[in-house]
């Protein structure tokens, strides 16, 4: 039914979701924790600014996301994975893309990869922003929490996709 090789310029969506969901049995069984990626954002960063002032760690949120715990450096782990991974399946499967889609140059009224950049670095670091305000990313909240049929994830998750309809509709009129 699935045939699959890694040389795919693609997987299928459905398999791809379950090898995720499956993904979490271990987790849970061995560390504890669900899938998330934006507390490694907080670990690495934590970890990079209190070489720089020590004080810093002192701070309790910072602090939690420092200690020396499977669930801060199990996230690492998986946004390393994520983006190795993502390069791996590239370079296996051939598919090459260009730095600008057309979608992007039609949006931004401009080739330029610089902007295309700038605005992917503000648009990420945006999304980070609110997935720490939120307690969670949309994988912690989306794979994980609804997975666990968390009330607050399914809310979450509803506005996340209400937001980004909003923000697409938004700033996508002219293309």
């Amino acid at each position: 039914m699935f045939n699959v090789s890694l040389r795919d310029r693609a997987w299928s969506p459905y398999l791809a979701g379950v090898v995720i969901g499956l993904l979490q049995v271990p987790a849970f069984l061995l560390i504890e924790t669900a899938l998330g990626a934006s507390s490694s954002y907080v670990t690495i960063g934590g970890l990079l600014a209190s070489t720089v002032d020590p004080s810093i760690a002192k701070i309790d949120y910072v602090a939690k996301h420092l200690a020396a715990t499977g669930k801060n450096w199990w996230q690492v782990a998986l946004v390393v994975g994520i983006a190795l991974g993502a390069f791996a399946s590239m370079r296996l499967s051939g598919a090459r893309r260009q730095p600008v889609s057309p979608i992007w140059t039609r949006a931004l009224g401009t080739a330029s990869a610089p902007v295309r950049y700038a605005v992917a670095f503000a648009g990420g670091f945006l999304m980070l922003l609110g997935a720490r305000l939120a307690d969670g990313c949309t994988s912690g909240h989306g794979l994980s929490g609804v997975a666990q049929l968390a009330v607050s994830s399914t809310i979450a998750v509803a506005a996340m996709f209400a937001g980004g309809i909003v923000v697409a509709l938004l700033l996508l009129r002219r293309i």
